[in-house]
């Protein structure tokens, strides 16, 4: 009787490959014989997904409820073949491009190199972590330097990480023999899976402490409060990442990892930043726009500069003052000074007068 691989993956007869994966993926999960399902199951399921996976055997099956390369049913090979996978999803593979590590990853024993052979070593890595500060807009365009306690795992300063107590020696692992990894293998309906895991007792170091470090209890690291400093680079933009590499947390024989500290700007009262220029707005007097005026003005410094302002053709004009921008990265921006005309809240009888010979002059 033709079995229905359509029913047995749960899946519609017009599934896409990725609905097809997932459906597999999730019932392996379920039935793999390791996990404690049902063998018999999982080997339906297999052979369902090996030929509705596979394009042209799954024309033939949806043509003639059958395939003629042997896996179909009604196959001259009697069935699915497990030797035809052999712990990776290689060339010839029934499976295509399915990473069987997704269901095998969760195995204990399995958790640190799936390699269906020997494994390469990997280098330990600590977490990266990130944090917030608060700039002030002046130190966002100058640049400044913030000094900050965090508690991360850091190094142990009395062993400087080996996990040994000062003055004692190293000696080879027992349980290892001195490799740092422990090779484990463990049979399945595919055949043998080897997987290769760091050793726990010397945490792939090979070697552990004749004593042990009484400050980190031989761990080389452990969660403290660490002093970091940060360079903020001149003209960083609100919501800018510094990324400080190997200020993270560490790890025991491995790499720190890195430190991200995002930036927030706070708003200045005058200023703004455009780009790699500075811009604010200076409100003047009409006469001032009318006959032309020199203005003090307060840099982002604390400088004063005084800008002379001609006199203006229109109601709103920008004045560029070269070089008082942000200077960062070889750019060097412009102060740019939106002028406009401040209209008085009240008017004197005297100021009336002169604002209607001004009238009578077409003014």
């Amino acid at each position: 009787m033709t079995k229905d691989y359509y029913a047995i993956l749960g899946v519609d007869r017009k599934a896409t490959k990725d609905d097809i994966k997932k459906a597999f993926r999730k019932l392996a999960q379920k039935h793999h014989p390791d996990k404690g399902g049902d063998e018999n199951k999982f080997k339906e399921v297999t052979e369902a997904y090996s030929i509705l996976s596979n394009e042209r055997k799954r024309r033939e099956y949806d043509s003639y409820g059958r395939t003629f390369a042997g896996g179909g049913a009604g196959a001259s090979t009697g069935g699915f073949d497990p030797s035809q996978f052999s712990g990776a999803q290689g060339q010839g593979s029934p499976f295509g491009e399915f990473d069987f590590s997704d269901i095998f990853s969760g195995f204990s024993g399995f958790g640190d190199i799936f390699t269906g052979g020997e494994g390469a070593s990997q280098v330990a890595r600590g977490r990266d972590i990130s944090i917030d500060i608060e700039i002030s807009f002046k130190e966002a365009i100058l640049g400044a330097r913030r000094s900050m306690l965090i508690a991360k795992v850091s190094k142990c300063e009395e062993c400087v990480g080996t996990g040994a107590k000062k003055g004692t020696k190293m000696k080879e692992c027992s349980v290892c023999g001195g490799s740092g990894r422990m090779h484990e293998t463990r049979n399945s309906i595919f055949g043998a899976f080897s997987a290769v895991r760091t050793c726990k007792e010397c945490e792939g170091t090979g070697k552990i402490p004749t004593e042990r470090c009484n400050v980190c209890s031989g761990h080389g690291v452990l969660r403290r409060e660490e002093e970091i400093s940060v360079s903020v680079p001149a003209g960083i933009d609100n919501g800018e990442m510094i990324r400080l590499p190997g200020q993270g947390e560490a790890v025991k024989n491995g790499t720190s990892g890195d430190l991200y500290v995002k930036v927030h700007v706070k708003p200045h009262p005058i200023f703004k930043k455009e780009g790699v220029n500075i811009v604010m707005d200076l409100p003047i007097k009409i006469t001032d726009a009318l006959l032309g005026s020199t203005v003090p003005v307060t840099l982002i410094d604390d400088k004063v500069l005084e800008i002379k302002i001609p006199q203006l053709s229109n109601a709103e004009e920008t004045l560029r003052v070269r070089g008082k921008g942000v200077h960062a990265q070889g750019a060097q921006g412009d102060l740019l000074i939106r002028v406009t005309i401040a209209l008085p809240k009240k008017i004197s009888s005297r100021a009336k007068k002169a604002i209607s010979e001004l009238k009578e002059e077409g003014l």
